[in-house]
Parts: C-alpha cells; sequence; structure tokens
C-alpha cells in the first residue's frame, strides 16, 4: 500500500489517518540518516521488517510516498 508521507523535524511523533502519515523524525536529514529513521520507525508500527518499507517518490524532500508491503 502507498501512503503519502509529511515529515517534521527534530519531533518525535506519528499519526497514520487513512493514507496519509505525519511524522517527526529527530535525525539530521543528512546522509539518508533521517530517511532511514522513518523507514525504522513505519516499519515498528506496523509490526513489519524494515526490508518491508520503501521510500517511492522524494527522497530528498520533506514530502514523500512510502510503499508498505
Amino acid at each position: 500500500m502507498l501512503y503519502k508521507v509529511s515529515v517534521s523535524f527534530h519531533r518525535d511523533f506519528i499519526k497514520i489517518k487513512d493514507d496519509h502519515i505525519e511524522i517527526g523524525v529527530m535525525a539530521k536529514p543528512l546522509k539518508g540518516k533521517a530517511n532511514s529513521e522513518i523507514i525504522k520507525r513505519i516499519a515498528k508500527h506496523f509490526g513489519i521488517s524494515r526490508s518491508s518499507v520503501r521510500i517511492v517518490r522524494g527522497e530528498k524532500s520533506r514530502n514523500k510516498v512510502v510503499e508498505v508491503i
């Protein structure tokens, strides 16, 4: 399933409503650290492995599209 993801930095939360996820990450957006934290937290929320979550679009943007298998 595809989800639209909005990212906020320096905050720690996750809200899911329909096909939209709002997530706050503490990692800085350097060298993919924030993207790794986003994948890790979404996988933990759904109780699946990190390999089942991938960023489809928006790797360098605050607005992303993430696929959850």
